[in-house]
């Protein structure tokens, strides 16, 4: 998770177990705007096989059916699906399988599924490097349900037609999309996996998992200048203690500023 960057310095702010595992989050978020109900990003889901969750010592009892039914709705509710990317991780839950047929079906029946030509064909055709995250069972049963929409990408930003601004990155995969949203007069921003973490912000934090980590630092060192320019909140996926910082400009660098949740804004 944390590159190159050694052990002894990465474990300050992310302490590792017996088993050399760190506790992560796979929070996604719900974005309510007028008659629109857009999920973004999944989670892992609950389809997989036994021997493949027990790679992840997955633990805790938040689901995402309990996520929304503590704020009043249900899964067919859900009007838009936006997908970061198409790793396991993040989209493993846009698909369920059928205890009837044993097919695998969209998990958000009524909602349209938003991904990018560009990552699309990425997912479908993977590389070597990344062909065990981006799992079959997760991408083709969207496209073959027809519930499938693609955001146009200009440049390196766009907007999304779903009430809020994508960022385009491609260090991590190409054309990964970060939502840019506008909520109680501040812009926050759903970090997905540029930024998994607080731990992640210092500038050389680039995970071994990125396919192209010096274009990572490039885009990180812009992303985090603007963003303490324009005074962002980010909306930390993957951190499991920390839900959402400021950033502030310091000697060493940005670091971390304020630790807060969205309920606080």
């Amino acid at each position: 998770m944390f590159g190159v960057v050694p052990k002894s310095i990465w474990s300050k702010t992310n302490p590792a177990d017996d088993n050399n595992m760190c506790t992560w989050a796979m929070r996604c978020l719900l974005v309510e705007d007028g008659k629109r109900l857009t999920l973004i990003d999944t989670g892992i889901g609950n389809k997989q096989s036994e021997k493949f969750f027990s790679h992840y010592d997955l633990h805790g009892d938040d689901t995402l059916d309990r996520s929304l039914a503590a704020l009043g709705f249900h899964r067919n509710d859900i009007t838009d699906v936006f997908l970061t990317h198409l790793h396991f991780d993040h989209c493993g839950g846009a698909i369920e399988r059928d205890e009837k047929t044993g097919m695998y079906v969209p998990a958000f029946p009524n909602a349209h599924y938003w991904s990018n030509e560009r990552h699309w064909e990425w997912a479908t055709k993977p590389n070597a490097r990344e062909r065990a995250s981006f799992l079959s069972e997760n991408i083709v049963p969207i496209q073959e349900s027809g519930q499938l929409k693609f955001i146009a990408r200009e440049g390196d930003s766009s907007s999304s037609g779903l009430g809020f601004d994508v960022l385009f990155m491609d260090g991590h995969t190409d054309s990964m999309m970060l939502p840019l949203i506008e909520y109680h007069g501040k812009r926050v921003c759903f970090m997905a996996d540029l930024l998994p973490s607080v731990g992640h912000i210092p500038l050389a934090y680039v995970m071994g998992y990125d396919t192209r980590p010096l274009l990572t630092l490039e885009e990180k060192g812009r992303f985090l200048e603007r963003a303490v320019r324009e005074e962002w909140v980010l909306f930390y996926e993957h951190d499991a203690v920390n839900e959402c910082s400021t950033l502030i400009q310091t000697e060493k660098g940005v670091r971390v500023g304020e630790v807060l949740r969205l309920a606080e804004m």
